[in-house]
């Protein structure tokens, strides 16, 4: 590059990052936007934004270089979208509760912040400037790292074999809708409270039995419902609702997955699926004989125009084995179908992680309101480590209660900590929910659409109401924090 070139292309960074710094001062005010820049300042001086996307970075690209796929479609995305955007997560995540943390705590520490507290701006304002500076280089690190998976993505296909690449492109990268078979939760509980009923009249239980009876009923009941005897079918009606009305003459995609109690000599289990209604749908379709092996997912294309003119699509499935086959009520059946492009639906799915971040963002600065440097970080750490923990959470809220198994009765033994720990563990679990809903490393590799409503309501949930409590409760404690004694009480 000849040296008289370098000078006008700083000239011209300065000259854009003016510009957008001028808006942000329109926008957001004086005072907010120059703690925004001393949190970049921060960030800059202490290495940590060049540490993280250089990590960011070696993990887009080191990943698929030190792990290998097995030359599928599914493979293929595996290591490029779930390991990659997995790992960036979890980089940006770390990151961002470590430098919430100690952008605040350190200021405080330090007694630099004192000299920013007596001037003409209120805390509130030096918080909110703290939470979008850091927000600011997530976006600039997320960007990043984002467009470098999604390049590299693009490169990396074209090196599939044709008829995967085909794969690739119709079921990964793509945005798909979704339809599932009416939720069966209602019809399971009518049939266990009157299936209880009827077996307490006949052989009465204890109060401490009757949680353990009422669950050997529900599941009896779902397994009546999830189970295709052998020689039996099973019909789903799917309700494609608006979907309806773009879908004529555009082909389908089934999304099946089944279990099974015995074991096949080949693996597999055979299978005929039939769509359509003879008089109530324009066309019928069977397949062949299909060799299906259990504990997994498959997917396979169907024709178009196989469902009736209120949008209902009838599907069959006929079992010739020796052997029951059970389809969970869950992820058993799904009618999937194209509804965007996987541009735009990876870049939603880059809002969403960005949300997660804000929310830890807000978390992090919330703990350094009144910890110090090093116990925020352990607090912040222990939060997230209960997210992690939802499965112990929700084990004991559907067992309804933290006690053991009890061998002698058959059941699980309460405790009388039950009464407070079980609603509070409920309690904890619906918070957590609220941004757990959201899974756009999922959505993105199985080439699901990941909607604007989608992102709305993540913004909403995550950024808005948790977010916003977070931060609200890190305000309040941050303005009533004494900043003078701060240095010689910690």
């Amino acid at each position: 590059m000849d040296s008289g070139h370098l000078p006008r292309i700083l000239f011209k960074l300065g000259v854009r990052l003016g510009f957008f710094a001028a808006i942000a001062r329109w926008i957001l005010g004086q005072r907010i936007t120059a703690v925004m820049g001393l949190t970049w300042k921060a960030a800059f001086r202490f290495r940590l934004f060049l540490v993280v996307a250089a990590l960011l970075l070696a993990s887009v690209i080191g990943l698929p270089i030190l792990i290998k796929d097995d030359g599928t479609a599914r493979g293929f995305t595996q290591i490029l979208l779930t390991y990659t955007l997995s790992t960036i997560t979890g980089l940006l995540g770390i990151s961002t509760l470590w430098l919430a943390c100690g952008t605040l705590a350190r200021d405080i520490e330090e007694c630099q912040l004192q000299m920013v507290a007596v001037k003409p701006i209120p805390r509130w304002q030096i918080w909110v400037g703290k939470w979008l500076g850091i927000m600011g280089l997530n976006a600039v690190l997320l960007a990043l790292s984002g467009a470098s998976v999604f390049c590299l993505l693009q490169w990396r296909a074209n090196k599939l074999p044709q008829s995967e690449q085909a794969i690739l492109r119709n079921e990964v990268m793509v945005a798909r809708g979704s339809a599932k078979p009416e939720n069966l939760d209602k019809r399971i509980e009518q049939a266990t409270q009157e299936l209880v009923k009827e077996r307490l009249s006949k052989n009465p239980v204890s109060q401490a039995d009757l949680p353990e009876v009422i669950k050997q009923v529900r599941e009896q009941v779902k397994a009546e419902l999830q189970v295709v005897p052998p020689g039996y079918m099973r019909p789903w009606r799917i309700d494609l609702g608006f979907a309806k009305n773009f879908l004529r003459d555009r082909p389908l995609q089934l999304r099946i997955k089944f279990n099974s109690a015995d074991k096949s000599p080949s693996g597999t289990f055979d299978g005929v699926w039939r769509l359509g209604v003879p008089k109530q749908t324009p066309n019928i379709w069977q397949s062949e004989l299909m060799s299906l092996a259990p504990d997994t997912f498959h997917e396979f294309e169907v024709p178009p125009n196989l469902f009736d003119e209120n949008g209902i699509l009838t599907v069959v499935f006929i079992n010739p084995n020796n052997t029951a086959l059970l389809f969970p009520l869950d992820d058993g059946f799904e009618v999937l179908y194209r509804e965007g492009t996987f541009g735009p639906n990876f870049a939603r799915g880059l809002g969403i992680i960005f949300c997660w971040m804000g929310l830890l963002a807000a978390l992090g600065l919330t703990a350094a309101s009144f910890l110090s440097f090093p116990v925020a970080a352990f607090f912040a750490l222990g939060v997230l480590t209960l997210v992690f923990s939802t499965s112990t959470l929700s084990n004991a809220v559907s067992e309804g209660t933290i006690g053991g198994y009890n061998a002698e009765k058959g059941g699980h033994s309460g405790t009388p900590a039950d009464l407070v720990i079980i609603p509070v563990f409920k309690g904890i679990l619906a918070i957590i929910n609220l941004a757990r809903g959201f899974s756009p490393i999922d959505s993105l590799s199985t080439g699901r659409n990941i909607s604007w409503q989608q992102l709305g309501l993540a913004f909403a949930q995550i950024i808005v109401l948790l977010g916003g409590i977070v931060a609200i409760s890190g305000i309040l404690i941050f303005n009533r924090r004494e900043l003078a004694t701060a240095q010689g009480t910690q």
